[in-house]
């Protein structure tokens, strides 16, 4: 085959793709917005969502935080699993004098159904463990991290931390 039909080729699928991707688009009317009544608020609430560890080191080892997370409506809320961002970060929490976890990465670490049951004003202690080191010496500098609560009660709950990594 020569250059130039190789290059139609080419242009035709091109074409053909960007025509596929333009009509696969979702209407207007099909995107869900901020104040669709149909989609359901969480009931979770942390107290904190985010905190900043500051400058850290990475051979002073693991730092953690704990959030507090509240079943903020009248009926049981149910955390369904538990898993974070990044292989370096682990989560746990406390609920009725119980810890569940350590839970990390899906895709590192097998991410296991709990379901654990909040009551109505019921808290849970959600504990972030980040390990600087983990990344070994390419992991130095800015990062930011997330632990997600998914839940029956609607939107997963995400709490964030953030730090700045030195050697």
């Amino acid at each position: 085959m020569n250059k130039k039909a190789i290059l139609g080729i080419g242009l035709v699928t091109i074409a053909v793709m960007a025509i596929l991707i333009w009509f696969g688009q979702p209407v207007a009317e099909d995107v869900a917005t901020a104040d669709d009544s149909n989609t359901p608020e969480s009931t979770l609430k942390a107290q904190e969502t985010s905190f900043d560890f500051g400058t850290i080191s990475m051979a002073k080892g693991k730092v953690n935080h704990a959030y507090t997370v509240t079943n903020t409506g009248t009926d049981p809320v149910t955390i369904n699993k538990v898993y974070t961002s990044c292989m370096c970060t682990t989560a746990s929490f406390v609920s009725n004098g119980k810890t569940y976890g350590p839970f990390g990465m899906p895709g590192h670490t097998a991410i296991p159904s709990i379901d654990v049951s909040l009551a109505p004003g019921a808290t849970v202690q959600i504990e972030a463990v980040f390990d600087p080191a983990a990344h070994g010496p390419a992991g130095v500098g800015p990062i930011s991290r997330v632990v997600i609560l998914e839940n029956s009660a609607g939107k997963p709950v995400e709490i964030s931390f953030t730090a700045n990594v030195t050697p």
